[in-house]
């Protein structure tokens, strides 16, 4: 199973992973070179002879090895893959922490991920040469490759973008390609089964590989917990933190019942029917009624029929709320179908609710455009425009943002 893309998109250029990536090539291309040792012919190695000595030596390690082994690799298959996966999950990740922050995490992750493999691998990467009929000489296993900081970096995409979902090509009898959420994906096939169930006795580095895995998680769970990185109720932390929650509800109510009934009221309350009258029975009905058909089509594709379901259900009842993709995409659906209050009504909605999404400068900007072009609200218009602009950094986007606001005089 190969990842090919993740349906979360960067906001800005990532342009400290693009040079990562460059930089790594172009060192590939300076030190690649599979050829005999001078010094044992018999031993194969992957770079030229005034390389060797940036590889990590475990086993007799010198301690710039421990970032410059990081930016070598040991064929073409080699940096390909890491550059591919660099760039599925570097973009994003680069792009939530800045370029100058992204590039010290990138380091600090070659760095401890060759740290953390060589205090697991240490003496044991070496090995046994015959010279001659009886003696043995013990020569020290070179480690090479990004794939540790490459790690790392997918590590960090878990805890940014847990539920974020990732196109798979799967190729088992038949090829085609599969939705997962990163959480899955991430923690159960790469870490677990490649790296932990899969690993072998083989070249790869898996504990290089786990190192960084940890290195990822880690510091980014510390930096969310800690408040040094923007917070999204979607990121992991707010996972856990929910979890947590629940557990703590749950551990209540199995000592001493439901918090939110107290006293006598306890013990009725599972027994306590409250009629509904028929006018708000009938109303309730088609609430139901109407987000089920609003599922259905979505699921179906059908954005346009959703969006008509979305404001029959606002005029039964405009305290709805949908859930933030959904409710995002129907928004979407109505300004391109020029139904201009609608939608932003729609979007006001969204970001009533979902004010921390990660990409709200877009609703924002999207919102000033419908108040000042269509619907002429001028006040309100420059309001987004102008929270809107604090955060944009497509070119593009910024350019209309402007645009508007000179016009508009805000």
């Amino acid at each position: 199973m190969l990842p090919i893309r993740t349906n979360v998109r960067p906001r800005q250029t990532p342009y400290a992973n693009y040079a990562l990536i460059a930089i790594n090539v172009v060192a590939f291309l300076l030190t690649y070179y599979p050829h005999k040792s001078v010094v044992f012919p018999y031993m194969e190695v992957p770079v030229r002879d005034w390389a060797q000595s940036l590889q990590l030596y475990p086993a007799v390690w010198r301690y710039w090895q421990f970032l410059t082994y990081a930016f070598l690799h040991g064929g073409f298959m080699h940096i390909i893959g890491n550059m591919f996966f660099l760039y599925i999950f570097g973009n994003n990740v680069n792009d939530k922490l800045g370029n100058t922050k992204y590039t010290m995490f990138y380091l600090l992750a070659a760095i401890s991920s060759g740290i953390g493999h060589t205090a697991l691998a240490g003496d044991s990467a070496v090995q046994a040469i015959r010279v001659g009929a009886m003696t043995e000489i013990p020569i020290p296993i070179p480690t090479l490759g990004a794939s540790g900081a490459v790690a790392a970096v997918t590590g960090a995409f878990l805890v940014l973008y847990p539920k974020t979902l990732i196109t798979v090509l799967y190729f088992f009898f038949l090829i085609g390609t599969i939705e997962l959420p990163a959480l899955w994906f991430i923690a159960l096939k790469m870490i677990v089964l490649d790296n932990i169930i899969g690993a072998d006795s083989s070249a790869v580095a898996y504990t290089a590989h786990l190192a960084g895995y940890a290195f990822g998680i880690g510091v980014m769970l510390v930096c969310l917990a800690m408040g040094w990185l923007e917070r999204s109720q979607f990121d992991l932390w707010a996972l856990i933190e929910r979890w947590n929650r629940r557990r703590e509800y749950r551990d209540s109510v199995k000592q001493q019942g439901d918090p939110f009934v107290g006293g006598q009221q306890r013990k009725h309350a599972r027994a306590k029917v409250v009629p509904q009258a028929p006018e708000q029975a009938e109303k309730e009905a088609a609430i139901q009624r109407l987000r089920k058909e609003i599922s259905a089509r979505l699921l179906q594709r059908n954005v346009s029929t959703a969006a008509e379901a979305y404001l029959e259900l606002m005029k039964i009842d405009s305290a709805q709320v949908l859930a933030r993709q959904p409710l995002l995409d129907i928004a979407n659906n109505l300004a391109s179908s020029s139904k201009s209050a609608e939608s932003a009504d729609a979007y006001e909605n969204f970001l009533a609710h979902y004010g921390s999404y990660e990409h709200v400068e877009q609703v924002r900007l999207m919102l000033g455009v419908l108040y000042a072009r269509y619907l002429d609200r001028p006040a309100e218009a420059i309001k987004h425009l102008r929270q809107a602009l604090d955060r944009l950094r497509d070119p593009g986007q910024l350019q209309m943002c402007r645009t508007e606001l000179d016009r508009l005089g805000g």
